[in-house]
């Protein structure tokens, strides 16, 4: 009521308003009366068809740019006849997705009745949404059923016509229109959201990448008034999104900079840069403040932002999955990966890696304890870097990472690592056993000699050195190796092992034969009881022993040739037994033994270990198998030597 009123008399009545509500006089007694509406006939029927050219698009279509196969897959999934078509177009907040569906359904408003675009971010938005369709249909409905009530009357006529089109935009959750979808059974429906999963059966998804860099430069151009130096650069930097385009070329218009000048705003303060926007603009449609509206969503994953911000030290690209196990347990971290994915945060790729948009990245560095997460992503690189598989990789990340800070916030064992990694950027040898050297001598004075990264610096310098052709220096280290891996980790560990056996290796090859072989046999005793006869450092210790007896029969065959082929058959043995007769040591091993049956004048022996090694190997699938030519250009000139000496061809 708009007042108080009283009843001032015995059996008087009070009233007010639309007389909700009665009183008499002496209050004793309360009566409520609700209002009385009378419904229009219209509204107890729904409408046989909606009213002509009955529109409702957001003017999002005046700068649109490109995108010409997008619209080409939506005109294809929409000429389907038969049944209600629904198309999910996802994609990364700022992408385009919504100026997109704008502008197909702007295209096709003589085709469908109504074209009408519903905000579906949350349940309560689609349902609004659809309350404003049935006032559409029915203006008289407005002030006399609920919201709900309307919704409810909008979805009953889609489910009762075809020929309609509905753009539903921004949705969260498929599980939000699920069930709108499930309702109807024809027309057409046009979904714009930031999942990219959880679709299968409800929708046909259609991915919308950034825009191609001419386009961006163009968006940047149309909206900037005319060309500025420096477009391509910033457009490159902002990564082609059109969001942050948009927002940038704005931005530098009213501001009156330039792109250049916008960059070096961007690289110094980038969250502040990305919830600027120009006067008049909508402040909800913001780089910073897309994104936070789904890392709000993932806040019951805590790991997902935690490895948001790690990866956003790292290059965009490439990010092998694996450097982020040591952030949680395995199913977290994938469960993790899951969501940022399917809310287009990342993109998982087959071949195990991961990729974020470099803006993203630029987002996530700007969260509190940027430091703090900065030390994380350099160390779990130097974790990687210990056993590093693909150098190229992890140098790409490595650079990236120092690109940020000056070198006195990089940790000192990432610091150790660096120069050796480099030696694969560089021309000559020289130039990589000096960075290798700079590697080593850090390594030293912040680790310590005898560290975990000061060993592995070291074995990549005497690699080098070998290489090189500097064989005594390259035994001096491993020597030193030896000793500090023996001290560090005992001797019978798998670093010692490997120490010696790469020590072993090189003693052969400098015609240390005694030594040599004593090294290797001590190795593959201490990794066979250690680590089983199967291991990796077991047969890499049995290949290096069998090296040692080939010289050893070669230097002198009458003394050492048959005893090279026992030592040599054992060995066949156990790795027969580790990897089948078709491994990789194995038949490394047959290729031995087939020389030294040689050395010790047992040709059908050689020639009978060359067939079964010819027999045995697989064959390459690019076709180009050198070492079976090289086999049977052996087995070859057995033949003929055995020919020529009139011995049998196949041995006893």
């Amino acid at each position: 009521m708009s007042g108080s009123v009283e009843a001032s008399g015995d059996g008087s009545i009070a009233a007010g308003g639309s007389i909700r509500q009665a009183l008499t006089g002496d209050g004793a007694v309360a009566h409520f009366v609700e209002t009385s509406l009378t419904l229009p006939p219209e509204a107890l029927e729904l409408p046989l068809e909606a009213p002509p050219h009955m529109i409702n698009l957001p003017g999002r279509t005046g700068l649109f740019i490109g995108r010409e196969p997008e619209l080409a897959r939506l005109d294809s999934a929409f000429e389907d006849t038969g049944g209600v078509v629904v198309q999910a177009v996802h994609g990364l907040g700022g992408i385009g997705k919504s100026t997109l569906a704008a502008k197909w359904a702007a295209g096709r408003t003589g085709s469908y009745n109504p074209v009408w675009w519903i905000t579906a971010e949350t349940p309560g938005d689609l349902e609004a949404g659809l309350a404003e369709l049935a006032v559409a249909l029915q203006p008289a409905l407005r002030d006399v059923l609920s919201p709900q009530a309307r919704s409810e009357r909008a979805v009953r006529w889609l489910a009762e016509h075809e020929g309609w089109l509905l753009v539903l935009d921004n949705v969260s959750d498929p599980a939000d229109v699920r069930r709108l979808l499930g309702r109807t059974t024809g027309g057409r429906f046009l979904i714009t959201t930031r999942r990219a999963s959880g679709w299968h059966g409800i929708a046909q998804p259609l991915s919308l990448d950034v825009l191609e860099l001419p386009q961006a430069v163009e968006l940047f151009e149309r909206i900037h008034g005319g060309t500025a130096e420096g477009v391509e650069e910033l457009c490159a930097e902002l990564g082609c999104l059109p969001l942050a385009v948009e927002q940038a070329a704005a931005y530098c218009a009213e501001a009156r900079i330039t792109p250049d000048a916008y960059g070096e705003l961007l690289a110094r303060r980038p969250e502040r840069v990305f919830a600027s926007t120009a006067e008049g603009a909508d402040g909800e449609q913001t780089i910073a403040r897309v994104w936070r509206v789904t890392m709000d969503r993932l806040a019951d994953t805590p790991v997902a932002e935690r490895i948001l911000r790690v990866i956003a030290w790292w290059a965009p690209d490439g990010i092998p999955r694996t450097y982020l196990a040591p952030l949680a347990d395995a199913p977290e971290v994938t469960e993790a990966l899951r969501r940022l994915a399917a809310h287009s945060m990342i993109s998982l790729r087959e071949d195990g890696t991961l990729s974020v948009h470099r803006l993203v990245q630029a987002v996530a560095r700007a969260g509190e304890g940027a430091e703090e997460i900065y030390d994380e992503a350099a160390r779990l690189l130097v974790v990687q870097g210990l056993s590093c598989e693909d150098d190229t990789v992890w140098m790409g990340h490595v650079a990236t990472l120092a690109g940020y800070y000056d070198m006195g916030r990089v940790p000192p064992e990432l610091w150790a690592l660096v120069p050796m990694y480099l030696g694969d950027y560089v021309p000559s040898h020289d130039q990589t056993v000096e960075l290798y050297e700079q590697a080593l001598e850090r390594s030293e004075r912040f680790l310590g000699p005898r560290s975990r990264i000061t060993v592995v610096v070291r074995r990549r310098l005497a690699d080098c050195c070998w290489t090189a052709g500097d064989h005594d220096r390259a035994s001096q280290l491993l020597s030193k190796n030896l000793t500090a891996t023996s001290m560090v980790f005992g001797h019978k560990a798998p670093e010692t092992i490997e120490t010696r056996t790469a020590l072993a290796r090189l003693q052969l090859q400098r015609g240390d034969l005694g030594n040599g072989l004593s090294r290797a046999t001590i190795s593959a005793r201490h990794a066979e009881r250690t680590l089983g006869e199967d291991s990796a450092e077991a047969l890499r210790a049995h290949a290096v022993m069998a090296e040692g007896w080939r010289l050893k029969a070669r230097a002198k065959p009458r003394r050492s040739a048959r005893m090279a082929v026992t030592k040599i058959e054992r060995l066949l043995e156990k790795a027969v037994r580790a990897q089948g007769e078709a491994g990789e040591a194995p038949l490394h091993l047959m290729w031995t033994l087939g020389e030294v049956r040689e050395t010790a004048g047992d040709l059908a022996g050689a020639i009978r270990v060359t067939e079964d090694y010819l027999h045995k190997r697989p064959v390459p699938d690019d076709g180009a198998d050198t070492q079976g030519l090289l086999a049977r250009e052996r087995l070859d000139g057995l033949l003929r030597k055995a020919g020529e000496s009139d011995e049998p061809a196949v041995g006893g």
